[in-house]
Parts: C-alpha cells; structure tokens; sequence
C-alpha cells in the first residue's frame, strides 16, 4: 500500500526537527523513498515555509545555514549525514517497563531516530557497562530506566551517570533532590498522586482500616510505600493503617535490613481490615488468590486496589487499579531528548523533572462497605 503524502512529509518533517540539518540523499535511503519522491516532498515543505533546504541538505526553519549547523558527522561505516542513535537502556524482564520502552521507541522512530537498545541484566549495577558500551559505540543520546533495587544502589549510580557526556534522560525514575543527578532531565508517574487516588477511592466507600501489602525492590514501590503511610497519616478518616512487604520476593530492600511476609489474612482479621492497595499487579493477583483460599473473598470481604494495572484486569476477580501513563511516560522523555538533541548546546531550556498523573480504573475488586447491622 502506497504510503499517504500527507504521512510521509510529516515523517520528514519529524526527522529534520529531531536532527537539525539532514543530508537529502541520506534522508531519502532512511525514510525508504526514492530520491525523486523525496527532493519534490522537500521543495514542496520548503515553498509552505516548513523547512529549509540548500546545497544538497534540509533544515529546520530558523536553523540558519553555515558553520552553527552542521550536518552531523558519520561515524566510520555509516552513510555520510546519517546521524548517530540514541541508545535506550532499560532492566531485562520488566513487565512493568515494557510499555514504558514501546512508548519512547515509538516517538524515536515517528521521528526517524536510529535506536540501540541495550537490555541490563538483573544485577546490581548492570547499567553502568550497558551505558559506556553505548557511548562507545557513538551514541548521541541516551534514555534510561534503571532497576535500582535498593536506594543505595541508586545512589551509588547517581556521580557516574550525571556525567554520560551525551543528553540524557531518566525515565520513570525520580532520583533524589539535591543528588548529583537533580539537575538531569526526568520523566516519571506521580505516585504519589496514584496512592491518593487508590485511598480516596477506598476512604470514599466506607473503608477506615486500610492496608499496603507492596513491593520493596524499585524506586516506584519506595515511592508507593512512601506515599501511602503520608497519606494514610493525613487523612483523619483512617483509623488504622499498616504497610508490610507482598511476596517473599518482593526484596530485597535496604542492606542489611530484612522485612518478613506476613500471612495477609490473618492480618486482615486480626486489624479488622476491609481495605487492601496491592503492588504490583502479579502480587495483587496471587494474594487475592489466596485470600480466597482463607476464606477472605474479594470484594464482599475486602475491597482490592491494585497499583500498576500491567495484568489486573486479567484475573478471576478483576481488580481496581491505579495505572501510571506508562507508555506516555517513554513517549514524553523520548520527545524531551529528541527536543535537546536538536538544538545546540545550552539553548534548550532548563532542566525538566516532568510527571505525569496515574490514573485509577474502577473494575470489579472494590465496593462500599455496608453499613453496619443495628
């Protein structure tokens, strides 16, 4: 099927905004069309004023032509004009990521970005060889999602990454103010505001003794953890609250700390709980599961949150839960990055820590606590 016309300039349009200056012949073997098709798209683009072109190269608008704006330079191999990739570096066999990836894979190739994934093992770490393999290798860009298992392995990222020597930005991560990665670009879920919404929701249908049964092994489930207990202390409708760890493999936490795994139903009974928030999805179906081996059954006995919604609403019961714009995450630090690469250095604006709100999704786990028998 013959590509639309009105398509395909906008994908020129995309690859001379995120690149700055684009040799024609190099954008016309990119973007697959012949060079014929490719100079008539290009003058007309330049005659509505939507780009410039001279010399056998295109432009943004208001890039003037000259020294300031070179072509990028070809790396030894590489077609001359054809600018280097942005290496994308995300933790391997993260459900949760996944969509985070497809998202900023999605931006970079709309706007014909060459792309170099890098896939970290599970170790503490693991980053740091992927990033200098990618930088060796030329890269001019870099977008990142560490595992970060614990805060003190965040912390130990934190000098080496503040100075990658390419732009940079951290997604769906949120490091620490004042640390040596304050001042680079991030693009994250606002968890807290997803907790606010997981205990407004369950406050909202008569539900006073709450609990979290939550991961401990990523910044998002320190985030959870976090929030929850802020906002659980600030709102005057609950009257008992506790946070305890979702699977014995939720860890590990902090070194040298240990945290047990209770049995979620008998702590249900014994704190008269009728509220649950549960992360992340995995954790939330299997405990449901065995409440309902105890004899707990969701909602009628306890009302359920999940918080990640990857494969809540997959199970028997399917769960309310709150869901952080994952894919809308990769796709705004994509376009953040592709933003910074496009315009010379020091020219782009201040540092950007942008989040973007969860939202909740309401399915069949929860329900308004009846009211009491007189």
């Amino acid at each position: 099927m013959r590509e639309p016309v009105e398509l395909r300039r906008k994908r020129i349009l995309a690859v001379v905004h995120a690149r700055g200056a684009v040799k024609v012949s190099a954008l016309a073997t990119e973007l697959d069309v012949s060079a014929v098709t490719l100079r008539r798209d290009v003058e007309e683009l330049a005659r509505a004023g939507m780009l410039r072109r001279g010399h056998g190269v295109v432009r943004p608008v208001g890039d003037e032509a000259g020294p300031a704006a070179p072509v990028p330079a070809a790396r030894s191999g590489e077609p001359a004009g054809e600018a280097a990739p942005v290496a994308l570096v995300v933790p391997e066999r993260h459900s949760y990521l996944y969509e985070t990836l497809h998202g900023a894979r999605t931006a970079l190739e709309e706007a014909g970005a060459r792309i170099a994934l890098h896939i970290a093992p599970q170790a503490a770490g693991a980053e740091r060889p992927q990033v200098e393999r990618a930088l060796a290798a030329g890269v001019r860009g870099l977008l990142i999602a560490p595992r970060w298992r614990s805060a003190a392995g965040e912390e130990a990222d934190y000098d080496w990454l503040a100075e990658v020597g390419v732009p940079t930005v951290l997604m769906e991560r949120r490091p620490r103010p004042g640390s040596a990665l304050h001042a680079v670009d991030t693009v994250c879920s606002d968890h807290w505001y997803g907790i606010h919404l997981a205990v407004d929701h369950l406050v909202s249908l008569g539900h006073r003794r709450l609990v979290l049964a939550a991961r401990n092994d990523s910044p998002t489930a320190r985030s959870i953890r976090a929030a929850f207990a802020d906002i659980a202390t600030a709102r005057p409708e609950v009257e008992d609250w506790s946070v305890v760890l979702s699977s014995p493999n939720a860890g590990p936490g902090e070194p040298g700390s240990r945290e047990e795994v209770p049995d979620l139903a008998a702590l249900l009974r014994e704190r008269g709980v009728t509220g649950a928030v549960l992360h992340g999805d995995e954790d939330a179906l299997m405990l449901v599961q065995r409440l309902a081996e105890s004899g707990i059954r969701v909602p009628r006995d306890c009302s359920v949150v999940a918080y990640d919604d990857v494969v809540a609403a997959l199970g028997s019961t399917a769960l309310t839960a709150v869901a952080p714009p994952r894919a809308e995450i990769g796709r705004a630090a994509a376009e953040l990055l592709l933003h910074r690469l496009a315009h010379p250095a020091g020219t782009t604006g201040p540092v950007r820590r942008t989040e973007l709100l969860p939202r909740l999704e309401v399915r069949g786990s929860t329900r308004e606590l009846p009211a009491p028998a007189n």
